[in-house]
């Protein structure tokens, strides 16, 4: 799909806007995938996920330590995963632009974070989490916001993410334990669902007012503005 970042082993990887793009989980990529992102201008990858989630598979390509060093590695969870209403209202985990909102409400204060760490990145950025998909999808369509992307550009970037893992299900050697790949007829109403409630959010939000309200300065959004080409 145009848009698609081709760095080796690299899954979901899309370009967002400006030196900024989205992937899933870091650990697919390999070496020569590294290589190709730092030729590519990327010198900073931010990861959404949890400590605990951060773990390397039998499946995964082996990458050597000199491969990484030239990147700054920031963690940066959009979410606490031992907070009570949100593992009520996100089962099994985030998966829906319906809760974006809610993850939004409960945990300000680690989205803000997020974008602190676009702000004070050098280079290219690279933002991820496991899929590529929800945790990545709600920065990325605030970010989209940001760059001013019509309603459009923001939908398009979440479904090519969904499908993107989608066909990652397909032939994947290790089995998500719940996800599967799903045939277009039943991918299709997901997508229009999915779709319609991820502009209900970022249009609800106000990216910019949203951010200034939980402590990202004047001068960190003219930074992120800055990455994002605007």
């Amino acid at each position: 799909m145009p848009g698609g970042m081709e760095w080796d082993g690299a899954v979901n990887a899309w370009h967002v806007a400006g030196d900024v793009y989205r992937m899933g989980r870091r650990e697919w990529l390999t070496e020569e995938g590294w290589r190709q992102a730092y030729r590519h201008g990327i010198r900073t990858v931010v990861d959404l996920r949890n400590e605990t989630e951060i773990r390397r598979r039998e499946t995964d390509p082996p990458v050597p330590r000199a491969a990484l060093a030239r990147f700054d590695v920031v963690l940066a969870p959009t979410e606490d995963p031992d907070n009570s209403e949100f593992r009520e209202l996100c089962v099994p985990y985030l998966n829906d632009p319906a809760s974006y909102a809610d993850n939004a409400r409960l945990f300000p204060h680690l989205l803000a974070g997020v974008f602190k760490a676009v702000a004070a990145a050098d280079g290219g950025v690279i933002i991820h989490c496991s899929a590529g998909r929800d945790r990545s999808g709600m920065i990325a369509a605030m970010l989209q916001d940001l760059a001013g992307d019509d309603d459009e550009a923001i939908v398009h970037g979440y479904q090519r993410a969904m499908r993107g893992i989608n066909e990652h299900h397909r032939n994947s050697a290790v089995p998500h334990p719940y996800e599967r790949f799903l045939p277009e007829d039943v991918l299709m109403p997901l997508l229009e669902s999915r779709s319609r409630s991820l502009l209900e959010f970022v249009r609800s939000l106000d990216t910019a007012d949203y951010l200034n309200r939980h402590g990202v300065t004047p001068r960190e959004l003219a930074a992120i503005l800055a990455k994002l080409g605007r």
